[in-house]
């Protein structure tokens, strides 16, 4: 898949994926919306790692600078 997220993106997604795991591990929020927002930090997780974000190629949206010509 081709990279579409550049490195703001990134970092912003793992402070937020930081942030919600910590919430969510000192039962600061807890039930339904504990598990929510722990599924989101895990996606937030993995689409940062890989740099691509599915709803990003959806809507067309490339915030990546760099050139993937190789």
């Amino acid at each position: 898949m081709k990279k579409n997220m550049g490195s703001f993106d990134r970092i912003i997604r793992i402070t937020l994926a930081l942030l919600f795991a910590i919430l969510y591990f000192t039962n600061i929020i807890t039930g339904t919306a504990g598990v929510v927002l722990l599924v989101i930090a895990i996606v937030f997780a993995l689409t940062s790692l890989v740099s691509v974000c599915p709803l990003y190629s959806l809507f067309g949206i490339n915030t990546n600078k760099r050139k993937s010509g190789a």
